[in-house]
């Protein structure tokens, strides 16, 4: 491995510019329980955009990201890691990763300070970061690392959010959103042996999840009986719909497709908050269910059945310069697959 620089190029948001720039920072140094990963790839998320719209100061955004270890804290000798591996990693850092809180989700932790890199501190649009040994995975020799860091947070998401709906072979789920989360859960949904119909407003998008499986697509502004037809198709209505989408429409209409006791997963994260009718739950009409990247021990089984159906991302590969177009891009809603900078 390479000696490490001091310095390194970050794209980092500007709030006054409103828009991202190149600059030049120091490089971290591992801390207790850390290793310094050089960063191979890392991928843009809407909630990034988010980030960028909520904080009102100079940071390095992005959450998912592979890379190679570089440099291993002592505290973390022994513990199966070692200079050159290849890793993915979730975003979380600063809790113990043990308690209670621990044990649901990782910003919920009793015993440490909990924050979001990419958020609540620097992130990993960035050549070099800091992550925690026990967010970190050894990566499948089998996976072009370039390409894996949407597996880390869209990937792993987009598996638990199918797998939580506990489905049987041949039932249906509605995907809300096909952008790079729906196209992932298409992907796991149909190695599930499950039937898929997903709804979005792009045809671009729509055309990329049926070339991955999806058994039928609707766009919901050109097909106004599209709630009709997915009933008819469906013979009710999905057995469970998982929302990807951040679009709060995206959630109203939602249960018109769900089957009388059906499941209403919610991934997506809308700006305000989602309107639920009370009678609605009382009657049984639908439950519901949420979904996230979860904790780091639950990593391993989306891993592992991902290696073994050959699920990986569909990615436009970019550069660092690229990020603030990408950025652009993303905000109008023109993507078609996730977006990663590649270093």
């Amino acid at each position: 491995m390479a000696s490490i620089s001091r310095t390194m190029r970050a794209g980092q948001w500007d709030p006054n510019q409103k828009r991202i720039v190149i600059n030049d920072v120091r490089v971290p140094e591992p801390g207790p329980n850390e290793l310094l990963v050089k960063i191979a790839s890392a991928s843009l998320c809407h909630s990034d955009i988010m980030a960028m719209d909520q904080i009102e100061a100079t940071f390095t955004p992005g959450h998912e990201g592979v890379g190679y270890v570089c440099q291993v804290h002592e505290s973390v000798e022994g513990k199966g890691f070692k200079v050159g591996d290849a890793v993915g990693f979730l975003y979380i850092i600063g809790c113990c990763f043990e308690c209670e809180g621990c044990m649901v989700h990782n910003m919920l932790c009793q015993k440490g300070e909990p924050k979001i890199q990419g958020r609540n501190i620097d992130g990993f649009f960035a050549e070099y970061a800091v992550v925690d040994w026990r967010s970190a995975i050894i990566l499948p020799t089998q996976w072009e690392v370039e390409r894996s860091s949407v597996f880390f947070c869209a990937g792993i998401t987009a598996f638990h959010s199918v797998d939580s709906c506990n489905l049987e072979p041949g039932q249906w789920l509605g995907v809300i959103g096909a952008g790079g989360l729906g196209q992932l859960a298409t992907q796991y949904a149909k190695a599930m042996g499950l039937k898929v119909v997903a709804i979005d407003i792009n045809d671009a998008t729509l055309g990329v999840c049926k070339a991955q499986g999806a058994d039928a697509i609707f766009n919901s502004k050109t097909e106004p009986e599209y709630v009709h037809k997915i009933k008819a198709l469906t013979n009710g209505g999905a057995h469970a719909v998982a929302v990807f989408s951040n679009a709060s429409g995206a959630y109203s209409s939602a249960p018109s497709i769900i089957r009388v006791g059906g499941l209403l997963m919610v991934v997506g994260i809308p700006y305000k908050p989602i309107e639920v009718s009370a009678i609605d739950m009382v009657l049984g009409m639908y439950r519901i269910k949420s979904e996230s990247t979860g904790i780091p021990q639950r990593m391993g089984k989306a891993l592992e059945f991902s290696v073994r159906h050959g699920i990986q991302p569909e990615v436009d590969l970019k550069r660092l310069e690229d990020l603030n177009d990408m950025v652009n891009q993303m905000r109008a809603h023109q993507a078609t697959k996730r977006m990663a900078v590649i270093f």
